[in-house]
């Protein structure tokens, strides 16, 4: 049986369709830094956000040097349209006291906290750790 020219070519251009990946939805920034990860594995970049600066910010709320620098991240976020702040809580929710051993801190190899980890508009990373920290303080300025 010979199929006809056009049917054969819609077939072929509806299976390439059905190839294609699906692409989830583009993030946008949000009203508030967002956190995340909540001591579990996350894939940081699962949360860039196109065309902004990203900030993740490796934290825990039993670590006073990350609550002392939080409102600083806050304002960084709400008064930079080109920066997102995204909290990652190292901290499981059933620990208490700073949870190195978490998943997320095996994760990321996490020794020191505050820690920050800073992607360009183009979703490449741009700096981590201290100078990762220099560049997000600079900005605070």
């Amino acid at each position: 049986m010979k199929i006809p020219l056009p049917l054969l070519t819609l077939c072929f251009a509806v299976l390439c369709l059905a190839a294609q990946p699906v692409l989830a939805e583009a993030r946008t920034k949000a009203a508030e830094p967002e956190r995340i990860a909540y001591g579990e594995e996350v894939d940081i970049t699962n949360y860039l956000v196109p065309g902004k600066t990203v900030v993740f910010d490796f934290t825990s709320e039993y670590c006073p040097p990350c609550r002392a620098i939080s409102p600083y991240l806050d304002q960084l976020h709400a008064n930079r349209e080109d920066i997102v702040v995204v909290k990652v809580d190292i901290n499981r929710k059933d620990h208490k006291g700073i949870d190195w051993s978490s998943p997320v801190a095996r994760q990321y190899g996490m020794k020191s906290i505050p820690n920050f980890k800073v992607y360009g508009p183009d979703g490449h990373m741009l700096a981590e750790g201290d100078s990762a920290r220099e560049m997000v303080t600079a900005w605070f300025e």
